[in-house]
């Protein structure tokens, strides 16, 4: 999610090691001011874009959730060149204490990647040497997916490149829409045709539901509501990240039609207790209509269902994702930081995100290779890889507190909103602003 979410669980992660982080940064600025060390991190021979093979070895982190795409990465990376990373694994829970304390130490591996929403935290703690030159120089530079780019920009200066990326995006069963009558080509394009495809399916009974979400999971909430404001054309936040704008007139539609379906009985049991644990495990049963979730969870799905993806439309068009994942950087007190450009440009390279990336059929961090000999073969996959253009990642750098924390107060706005009468959204709108800004 803002991560992104699923069976994976990196949408329900709290933020404890922010605190950590933020206690480190005065001694960050004793270790590394973002300039790469000794190895040049955005200055001298950053107009080469393709950094230094020469047989070193490299350390870097990941989190746990994003292990399957790191470990491929790294393995054909290590296959095909001199230099020689070795990868940990952190537990997804633990990774922000670790990082904190590594930054503390002065003992940052020379490559980490984080989950993207927050890598603000990061950034302005001076954890990241500087890539502007570098990834300006990449032929592809523009084709990047752009909302990575952004949350890892900082005082104009680039620190991190795409790693990993999922999306939300609507699924749906195309055999329940033909018992209902609902052309399975033609899903949902407007949060109105939404609504009425859920009702649809749904009125067909026998323990078959219209649609599910996670009604006690802030992060479920960002990652899939969202997208249906900024499909109507406004902003969630402020550019700063410090004021909330949640209470807007397409985020009260989002919420109107969800309350609708929990007053209708339109959602699937279970959804008012939904803490993200078990969120993405509905859908694979075969027994809900339309709903929103990671696209990661495609490869997933059984076999024998007939599903299709979509956009998350908004209230009467357009569409957007959340645009979550990882992003990756060098350290600042990497003193190899040629030779880790050398992977980070690669692993954005054709040959790495088609043949690993898109062979794994994960999303590619590029717009230009949205469709590829891999993705050619799952129309859904050239969907969703094309959805990484029209996609937003938020940038806040009290993210954590204020959205995924069980405690903050998004989860209450959310709560009220559906399962209440909607009046409290102004107040609790205020409360969201008061938390980003604290």
């Amino acid at each position: 999610m803002g991560s992104t979410a699923g069976p994976r669980g990196h949408l329900r992660r709290l933020v404890t090691g922010i605190t950590a982080l933020l206690a480190a940064a005065s001694l960050v600025t004793a270790c590394g001011s973002g300039d790469g060390g000794s190895g040049g991190g955005g200055g001298g021979g950053a107009a080469d874009a393709k950094g230094v093979d020469d047989g070193t070895k490299l350390t870097m982190w990941t989190r746990a959730a994003t292990r399957p795409q790191s470990e491929a990465l790294v393995a054909a990376y290590n296959a095909s060149h001199k230099n020689k990373i070795e990868l940990t694994v952190v537990p997804t829970d633990d990774y922000q204490a670790k990082v904190g304390a590594a930054a503390g130490s002065k003992d940052l591996p020379d490559l980490f990647a984080s989950d993207v929403v927050f890598v603000p935290n990061y950034t302005s703690s001076g954890l990241f040497a500087d890539l502007t030159e570098r990834v300006d120089a990449l032929p592809f530079a523009e084709h990047l997916a752009q909302s990575h780019i952004k949350a890892g920009t900082y005082e104009d200066k680039k620190y991190v490149v795409p790693h990993t990326l999922d999306l939300s995006v609507l699924f749906y069963n195309k055999d329940l829409y033909r018992k209902a009558e609902l052309d399975p080509e033609k899903p949902p394009a407007t949060l109105r045709e939404w609504d009425r495809q859920a009702r649809a399916v749904d009125a067909l009974g026998g323990g078959v539901d219209g649609t599910f979400f996670g009604g006690n999971c802030g992060g479920c909430g960002v990652f899939t509501w969202w997208p249906s404001v900024w499909a109507a054309g406004e902003d969630v936040l402020n550019e700063e990240g410090t004021e909330a704008n949640l209470a807007s007139g397409a985020a009260k539609k989002v919420y109107d039609t969800y309350r609708g379906w929990v007053r209708d009985d339109i959602v699937a049991p279970g959804a008012r207790d939904e803490t993200g644990t078990t969120w993405t495990g509905v859908f694979p049963k075969g027994k809900v209509g339309v709903m929103p979730m990671p696209s990661t969870t495609l490869g997933l799905m059984p076999e024998d269902l007939d599903l299709g993806v979509a956009p998350i439309p908004g209230p009467d068009g357009g569409k957007s994702t959340f645009v979550g994942g990882d992003a990756i950087g060098i350290s600042a007190t990497s003193e190899s930081a040629d030779q880790a450009w050398n992977f980070l440009a690669w692993s954005l390279g054709d040959k790495a995100q088609v043949d690993v990336v898109a062979a794994h059929k994960d999303v590619v961090a590029r717009t230009d290779l949205a469709s590829n000999k891999h993705s050619k073969a799952d129309p859904r996959l050239v969907t969703i890889n094309e959805l990484v253009a029209h996609g937003r990642t938020p940038y806040a750098l009290k993210f954590g507190q204020t959205f995924n924390d069980p405690n903050g107060p998004w989860l209450t706005l959310m709560r009220g909103a559906v399962f209440g009468d909607g009046t409290s959204v102004g107040k609790d709108n205020e409360a969201v602003t008061a938390s980003l800004a604290d």
